[in-house]
């Protein structure tokens, strides 16, 4: 019998009505574990090439790791996955909560879907059964009254449930993937293909948890963790992300203005400390972890903010806040219930509203154009509006809700220089220009710009050298390096990453990359090593290139915007930029190291080295000649 994992997968296909459950061999479990490995698989070999993202072609998986839902913090996570409407690539995206262990005590491990349905639908999963329900009625309900109708329908207040908001079903590609109304499975554009499949979420409830195979084993792993989180003064527990942006501004790594300018004026004003001290009720967590990282945020008075969906991280702290040039902090809070109101990535939103206002600010964008809006930096009612107008599709927000890049390829008049944008998917908000491995990590990245399966060089350091002696880097590099010793470390930190995603656990608990193993083998009771996991990460990272290749993607596109090639026009980057020379030496040094081609395609060796060969059919053709050598 499978510990830690059920073995089966729920199938929907939406256009039928059928429901089916599949069991996948063990050792699939073991090649892709779940989570981004399980999406770039099936997107792989179940999308046909050229297919519209937001046809019923695409496919949505919700997939969770053979580990998640296991009690130990860090568990409570899972990826949403299909390809993305916001870049036409390999699309993924991760979100925390319960959901994913109410799943998997349902007795599923993912669950494909297919088609799409002609009427609104959503799917309720019970203890090993599913079915397709009517969602009329829900239909254009915000997130947290569609999550209470449908515990009403099923008569169980503990339901958990995975939502679209309005922009979800306006196919926003801004659009995401709300978990219990707070935990966002943020970018990429999930949220616009559960729309057009016109699905409107997935209830699920569970009481029959896997088994784990050494429960004790775990349980010491998790007091250890928790022992250690307990030794910590201050960090995630105390105000979540966001308590740092003053140094931010020193360093130059809060973006400003869209990224065009450095040091911004007021971080203290709108930074986690503040949020905590002004309108902060409480923080949340996710399931059995000890962290507690999440805010919520309570206001009555300029705006009325429930404190049920939450508060906002430093990814929105930043982007609708520094990036926008705004720091009014009531208006961020608003700006991100907002967000979650209507399903809408924040990283996505903010920076498209910071391009937005610099166009306005070079006449590229008229008044007229807004509705009488005016769109200066800094405006924080205007910021708030915008987020409206995203999240309906109303006004100019029914061009903003396509996403920077599309909407500077529609305004034209050289509105392209300030899309600040990799593949169509917003630049979160750190500093290539200050963290130079960052910015690789950035242009090479499947899904587009991304932080999460990402190096940050100004974190090497204490804690973060000593996990990668388990690579056998020794040495500590420099920070302004992207010499091949900083690729190299780009490299092994961002295929750990990529590990989280695919086990589906948290960054954010300090686990060593051997605890890893020990965590995965507790569970499991499998034999694995970090070399094993390694090659899912560098295994789920060919078989994303692929998708992106079949998508049209080359190596040109793995390249950052033109604003990080010029220095900030103050602060401490002023005199500072990436060097195009340098980026290109540090891509095809990157490629190499991958087993890739000087084109970026996997070579047919390192498919076969990652037992995955069959993939070599998926690459497209070029003229008689295969990409591949």
């Amino acid at each position: 019998m499978p510990y830690g994992y059920n073995g089966k997968t729920l199938r929907v296909n939406l256009t039928d009505e059928i429901i089916r459950t599949e069991e996948p061999p063990e050792n699939w479990y073991r090649t892709y574990l779940g989570g981004m490995g399980a999406i770039a698989y099936h997107i792989l070999r179940e999308v046909p090439q050229g297919v519209d993202p937001l046809s019923p072609g695409n496919i949505l998986l919700m997939a969770p790791g053979v580990i998640s839902g296991a009690p130990f913090s860090g568990s409570g996570r899972n990826a949403v996955g299909g390809l993305s409407p916001l870049t036409g690539g390999f699309g993924e995206a991760d979100a925390g909560g319960y959901w994913q262990t109410e799943l998997k005590n349902a007795g599923f491990d993912q669950i494909i879907v297919e088609g799409a349905s002609e009427k609104p639908a959503w799917l309720w999963i019970e203890d090993g059964e599913a079915e397709i329900r009517d969602a009329s009625k829900l239909w254009g309900l915000e997130v947290a009254e569609c999550q209470d109708r449908m515990r009403e329908e099923v008569g169980d207040d503990q339901a958990k449930t995975a939502l679209i908001g309005e922009a979800g079903e306006k196919l926003s590609r801004l659009a995401c993937v709300i978990n219990d109304l707070n935990h966002v499975a943020g970018r990429s554009g999930m949220g616009a293909i559960m729309g057009s499949k016109r699905l409107k979420g997935v209830a699920v409830r569970g009481h029959d948890p896997p088994e784990v195979a050494d429960p004790e084993r775990l349980r010491a792993l998790a007091r250890k963790i928790v022992e250690q989180l307990q030794s910590r003064p201050f960090g995630l527990s105390e105000y979540g992300t966001g308590a740092a942006m003053h140094a931010g501004v020193a360093t130059g790594n809060l973006p400003t203005r869209n990224f065009r300018d450095g040091g911004f004026e007021h971080p203290s004003e709108i930074d986690a400390i503040a949020v905590k001290n002004r309108y902060r009720v409480g923080m949340g967590t996710c399931y059995a972890c000890a962290v507690r990282c999440k805010k919520k945020v309570e206001l009555e008075e300029p705006y009325e903010v429930e404190a049920r969906y939450g508060g906002p991280e430093y990814e929105t702290l930043a982007a609708l806040g520094s990036d926008c040039g705004v720091a009014d902090l009531a208006a961020i809070c608003k700006g991100n219930e907002l967000c979650q109101r209507y399903g809408l990535d924040t990283i996505g939103v903010g920076a498209t509203i910071a391009f937005a206002m610099e166009c306005y600010e070079e006449g590229i964008i008229t008044l007229e154009m807004t509705g009488d809006i005016d769109l200066r930096f800094g405006n924080a009612e205007a910021m708030v509006k915008l987020v409206e107008l995203i999240g309906k599709r109303e006004g100019i927000g029914d061009l903003l809700a396509e996403g920077t890049k599309r909407a500077a390829e529609k305004l034209g008049n050289g509105a392209e220089a300030f899309a600040v944008h990799v593949k169509g998917q917003e630049v979160p908000m750190h500093e290539p220009r200050l963290k130079r491995a960052l910015g690789l990590g950035y242009a090479v990245s499947p899904t587009g710009a991304d932080h999460q399966h990402n190096v940050h060089d100004t974190g090497l350091r204490g804690r973060a050298m000593e996990r990668l002696k388990a690579f056998g880097v020794l040495e500590p590099v420099a920070l302004e390096s992207l010499g091949g010793e900083k690729v190299r470390i780009y490299k092994y930190v961002s295929e750990m990453r990529v590990l989280t995603n695919c086990l589906a656990i948290c960054n954010f608990v300090p686990w060593d990359y051997h605890q890893y193993v020990e965590l995965l083998n507790a569970v499991t009771g499998w034999d694995t090593t970090l070399n094993e996991l390694a090659k899912v990460a560098q295994r789920t990272l060919a078989l994303a290139k692929i998708i992106n290749l079949r998508s049209g993607f080359t190596a040109a596109d793995d390249w950052l915007p033109p604003r990080m090639f010029t220095p900030q026009t103050s602060g401490a980057l002023s005199e500072t930029a990436v060097i195009p020379e340098e980026l290109r030496h540090a891509v095809d040094l990157y490629y190499e190291m991958m087993g890739w081609d000087p084109a970026g395609v996997p070579r047919t060796g390192t498919l076969h080295e990652l037992a995955i060969p069959w993939a070599k059919e998926y690459l497209p053709s070029r003229g008689a000649d295969r990409l591949i050598v």
